[in-house]
């Protein structure tokens, strides 16, 4: 089974702001949604190595060693495969939209040495692989596929320098390059009435430069000037890759159905917008000078805020155009990641109570006005509505960050946040004179602070735990020092900072440094992302929310 699924830290991804694909270091791009993030998928070998479908070209070499990488400064993947034979590379990339077009997929082969042959193979599963389709060959040179995504209808086309043929409504091709030689390859979504810009002269040599092109630029806007910037520039383009362009909102993952662990049944579909991943994925943005962006995101969030529901509330996550329902799915024909099934769709998470969203959403509104652009009279309007409910709500018991779906606690992040929700809505009225109910905002905020050091503390383990009536530790709760609930030096703090450090370091058999070097990295320590989105996020002290 193994043998068949690549590890999942072996793709790498490529997209247009609309969508992404992952391509692995066999030359095969294993999953791809058209023409948007959340569409049904076209290739989705990643969830199914036999039914899911994929498009894979690859060099006859069968011992050659192989290695990706990036262009420097941009999302243009190079898949290079050396041998003694030979030295063979395929490029991938998809054009941006405000780089020429978009819902393209560029693929072009090349050898660097010897004489290489190739073989390609295009074989698309419409419609999470649900439904059959119909091929039709127009030339040697282009392939016609015709399917359905969802309720309408998906066509296909597929361009390329090299002859192809078709067998079983799947396009193959096998050909021969000398050094320095070529093929390309170009998947397009046809639309109607619309030319297609691929059948242009030179279309691939142009589109190349026109997405290297953009990406450069973008990372030319970036204001850090740090040591790692070839690291930070790397997260941030990888952060760019999960914004929709035409939404502003930001995917938590681009795909669906892959394990938590390998066998299990916690198989998301992380296609949607969380609140809290996507506040996380501002203060990186922000912090980088990435303003549009911010600006973009913060204009979706404030749609979600003029549709509260009518007792003042946010869900957790909505769809990347701003959709409430997001009904889960199971796909049972898809056996999952290396047999890790169900593969789910949808995420019924969505009417999920988890407090803590308020916190992280009221900490980007805060900061926003403070570094963006000051928000407005119906803006505020409904942040009071926002902290209304929280003040009505906030000891109610909820699933948490973890989405636990084993029943509600009151869970101390949850808790703390609650009071980061207050605290920021405070700030905010006194610094922009916002009329507000200042007195029972105070209240409920200092009531939640007493309630978390009475009831979230034990005293034999001289820890704050998961929830009421734990005994285990929360990871989360790292980020009770960064949000400014407590300070970095506090007795409380220091104390299972040096627990959890000893624990750690006797995990890792290593000796445990000075406790000065802890309270170091807590000063220093990074905010985390997501659990789901592993990418580092450059943080500064001045953009978390101070009185200032």
């Amino acid at each position: 089974m193994a043998s068949r699924y690549a590890p999942i830290g072996e793709y790498g991804v490529i997209g247009d702001l609309d969508t992404v694909a992952l391509v692995g270091m066999d030359g095969s791009i294993d999953f791809l949604c058209l023409p948007y993030f959340d569409s049904p998928s076209v290739f989705a070998a990643l969830v199914d190595s036999e039914r899911g479908g994929r498009f894979q070209i690859a060099p006859l070499l069968g011992s050659a060693a192989r290695k990706q990488l990036y262009l420097p400064d941009t999302n243009v993947l190079l898949t290079r495969f050396l041998d003694a034979d030979g030295v063979a590379e395929v490029s991938d990339f998809m054009p941006v939209e405000d780089a020429g077009q978009a819902h393209r997929l560029v693929r072009r082969a090349k050898t660097v040495r010897g004489e290489v042959r190739f073989q390609m193979r295009c074989d698309p599963r419409f419609d999470y692989a649900r439904v059959t389709h119909t091929a039709e060959r127009r030339s040697d040179t282009e392939v016609l596929f015709f399917g359905r995504s969802g309720d309408g209808e998906l066509v296909l086309r597929l361009r390329s320098s090299v002859a192809m043929r078709l067998e079983n409504g799947t396009a193959l091709a096998e050909f021969t390059l000398r050094a320095d030689a070529s093929a390309w390859f170009v998947l397009e979504v046809v639309l109607r009435r619309e030319p297609s810009a691929s059948e242009q002269p030179d279309y691939e040599s142009d589109a190349f430069k026109q997405t290297v092109n953009f990406w450069r630029r973008w990372v030319a806007r970036s204001t850090y000037g740090g040591r790692w910037r070839e690291m930070v520039n790397r997260s941030a383009l990888t952060l760019k890759l999960l914004t929709s362009r035409q939404h502003g909102s930001i995917v938590a993952a681009p795909t669906f159905g892959l394990p938590e662990t390998i066998g299990g049944g916690r198989n998301w579909d992380y296609r949607y917008t969380w609140i809290r991943d996507s506040s996380f994925t501002l203060y990186g943005l922000m912090r980088l000078g990435y303003t549009d962006e911010a600006a973009a995101f913060m204009r979706w969030v404030k749609a979600r805020c003029g549709e509260l529901a009518p007792d003042g509330s946010l869900q957790i996550m909505y769809g990347l155009d701003g959709r409430h329902a997001l009904p889960e799915e199971v796909l049972p024909h898809l056996e999952g990641y290396m047999g890790s099934s169900p593969v789910r769709i949808g995420n019924a998470a969505f009417d999920n109570l988890q407090l803590d969203i308020y916190g992280e959403l009221m900490d980007s509104v805060y900061l926003y006005d403070k570094y963006g652009s000051p928000i407005g009279y119906d803006d505020w309007v409904n942040t009071v509505r926002l902290i209304d409910w929280v003040c009505a709500n906030w000891h109610l018991p909820d699933e948490g960050i973890w989405e636990v779906r084993g029943g509600r606690q009151e869970f101390l992040y949850s808790r703390v946040m609650c009071w980061v929700a207050l605290d920021r809505a405070i700030r905010l009225a006194i610094k922009r004179s916002f009329p507000a109910p200042l007195a029972r905002w105070y209240e409920t905020r200092d009531t939640i602070y007493q309630d978390v050091f009475t009831r979230f503390w034990h005293p034999t383990r001289r820890a704050f735990v998961q929830h009421v009536g734990a005994t285990t530790l929360d990871a989360a709760a790292l980020l009770m020092p960064l949000v400014r609930f407590v300070s970095p030096t506090d007795p409380r703090w220091i104390y299972p900072a040096c627990d959890r450090e000893r624990a750690r370091q006797r995990f890792a058999g290593l000796s445990l440094p000075p406790r000065r070097r802890i309270l170091r990295r807590a000063h220093r320590g990074g905010r985390p992302s997501s659990k789901r989105l592993a990418a580092p996020v450059v943080r500064d002290d001045r953009y978390f929310s101070s009185p200032s």
